[in-house]
C-alpha cells in the first residue's frame, strides 16, 4: 500500500504510473511526471515543458478563478491553458468560448486565436459596404491586441488598427476636436 507517498501532502497512491511528484514551489503534488513540467516562479505554478520560454508571464496567474466557470484554477483537476496574453482558464472553457464565436480573452480582450483570415474577410466586407456621406469621419480607437491608440474612419462593421492591422478595436472617447457635428444640427 502506498507505492507513492508524499510526507508533505500526506498523499498515498498505489498507482505510480501517474508519475506523481511534489513541487516544493507550488506546495502540492502533481501527476504526469516532473520531467514534463517546469515551475514558473513569476506565474507561481507548474506548466507543461512546451511553455518554457514560450508564454507571457502574468504574476500569480494560476492563483485566480477561471473567468468562464469561476472555479479556482490552482486547485482544479481540469486541464488549464495559458493564452497568448498570459491569462489562464480551463481548456474546456476556452473550447466552449470559441464554439460560441468568442475569440477574445475575457480578462484583457486580446485575441486568443490567429484572426488574420477573419480580419481579411472583414476588410473585404468593409470595402464592399459604403457608408453614407454623413459618416465619413475619423474616430479615435484603441486596439485590444497591441494597446495602440490611433484613428480610423468610422464604419459600422469595424475599425482597423493602424499599427497591427487588427480589427479587435474599440472606439474611445476623444477630445472635443475629435467629435463630429451632428448632421441634424447642420440643417438649422
Amino acid at each position: 500500500m502506498g507505492e507513492y507517498f508524499c510526507k508533505i501532502c500526506r498523499l498515498y497512491d498505489d498507482d505510480t504510473s501517474k508519475g506523481q511528484f511534489h513541487c516544493d514551489d507550488c506546495g502540492i503534488c502533481r501527476s504526469c511526471g516532473c520531467k514534463n513540467y517546469f515551475h514558473c516562479k513569476k506565474c507561481a505554478s507548474c506548466y507543461s515543458i512546451c511553455l518554457r520560454n514560450n508564454h507571457l508571464c502574468v504574476e500569480d496567474s494560476m492563483k485566480n478563478h477561471c473567468p468562464i466557470c469561476y472555479e479556482y484554477l490552482f486547485h482544479s483537476v481540469q486541464s488549464v491553458t495559458v493564452m497568448k496574453c498570459g491569462h489562464t482558464l480551463h481548456y474546456d472553457c476556452l473550447l466552449e468560448m470559441i464554439s460560441q464565436d468568442q475569440y477574445r480573452c475575457p480578462i484583457c480582450s486580446k485575441s486568443v486565436v490567429n484572426m488574420s483570415t477573419a480580419w481579411k474577410r472583414l476588410e473585404e466586407e468593409i470595402e464592399a459596404t459604403a457608408m453614407p456621406e454623413e459618416y465619413h469621419y475619423e474616430v479615435p480607437i484603441l486596439c485590444n491586441d497591441c494597446n495602440n491608440p490611433s484613428k480610423a474612419f468610422f464604419h459600422i462593421l469595424g475599425h482597423k488598427c493602424g499599427r497591427c492591422s487588427s480589427y479587435n478595436t474599440r472606439v474611445i472617447a476623444g477630445t472635443d476636436d475629435d467629435r463630429q457635428p451632428d448632421p441634424a444640427d447642420q440643417n438649422i
